[in-house]
C-alpha cells in the first residue's frame, strides 16, 4: 500500500496496476487486508508519503464458507 494521485494505492507485489485506489490510508489498509485474507493471508507492508514502510502485519488466511462437502 502506498501514496497514489487519486488516494492510496493498494498494490499486489510484483504488479503493475493498483487493486484499489482509496481516499484514506484507513480505507486502503482495510481493502488490503480484505484482499490479503481472501488470497489466503500474507504480509501487509503500509508505507508512508516518503514510500519508506512504516508498518508491517501478518493477515491470516480468511474464513472460506464454503469448505462443506460437495
Amino acid at each position: 500500500m502506498s501514496k497514489h494521485d487519486d488516494g492510496w494505492a493498494v498494490t499486489k507485489p510484483g504488479a503493475q496496476r493498483a487493486s484499489a485506489v482509496l481516499p484514506t490510508q484507513a480505507e486502503a489498509a482495510s481493502r488490503a487486508k480484505e484482499i490479503l485474507a481472501n488470497a489466503g493471508g500474507g504480509e501487509l507492508r503500509i508505507r508512508g508519503n516518503n514510500g519508506q514502510v512504516r508498518e508491517q502485519n501478518t493477515v491470516p488466511k480468511g474464513n472460506d464458507p464454503k469448505r462443506s462437502k460437495g
